[in-house]
């Protein structure tokens, strides 16, 4: 019979120990074992599920330079005019001047001044008109109030609410952008003499009325502010 010899043995020994060390730290596959992280496809096999309940922690990668995006510069101006029209043209002309230009943002502010200068008119506040409109048409605005006020006639009002308001055109001219809108409102409207008696309106009746005005800014000027330039009743 032959022996192994010492050297043998060691080795053989040795084998064994690295063996069950081996296994102890790698583990055994038992068949319910994770594939492999692969980086690639990680992200698409990722459920909704998820990636909901853990949207707090997820990090959006920058884009890929080179990467073709849509052009949203004039997004919100093509969902209010359509593309190659003049009005469409009108309102990307005023967004190239000033970036801050919004259709949506302008027409909420326009509801706001509306108001307030249909209001300011009636009561004949002129320091609020002065605010809000250009020299000629708060000059035309003020030469109405003095002659109401000679003639003793006051102006009952209650402004009810807008029904529409539309920008229908916009333009630059030189610096100056211009928007005109097309207004229908419903006011409670009648006018007194100096004896109290109704001359025109009718202080019981809600009338629908009917506007196109402009508003201006100067886009160089600091001052954010638009001004009414022009006013018309539609018939």
């Amino acid at each position: 019979m032959e022996f192994f010899d010492f050297g043998t043995i060691f080795f053989l020994i040795a084998a064994v120990v690295i063996f069950f060390q081996l296994r102890n730290v790698l583990g055994r596959r038992t068949g319910n074992e994770r594939p492999p992280f692969d980086p690639y496809t990680a992200g698409r096999n990722a459920s909704r599920k998820e990636q909901a309940a853990d949207g707090e922690n997820v990090v959006s990668l920058p884009r890929r330079k080179g990467a073709a995006e849509p052009d949203q510069t004039y997004a919100d101006i093509d969902r209010v005019a359509k593309p190659g029209t003049e009005l469409n043209r009108g309102m990307r002309a005023i967004r190239d001047a000033d970036p801050s230009f919004a259709p949506k943002s302008f027409v909420e502010g326009a509801k706001m001044a509306y108001e307030m200068i249909v209001m300011a008119f009636a009561d004949g506040d002129r320091r609020t008109l002065k605010n809000l409109l250009s020299r000629e048409v708060y000059e035309g605005f003020v030469s109405a109030i003095d002659e109401r006020e000679k003639r003793n006639e006051k102006i009952e009002s209650s402004f009810v609410g807008i029904d529409d308001m539309t920008i229908i055109a916009a333009e630059m001219k030189g610096s100056e952008a211009h928007v005109t809108l097309r207004i229908v409102s419903e006011l409670i409207s009648a006018t007194r003499d100096s004896a109290g008696e109704v001359i025109d309106g009718d202080p019981e009746t809600v009338a629908e009325v009917k506007d196109v005005w402009t508003f201006a800014r100067d886009t160089r000027s600091r001052d954010p502010n638009w001004k009414l330039v022009a006013t018309e009743a539609e018939d």
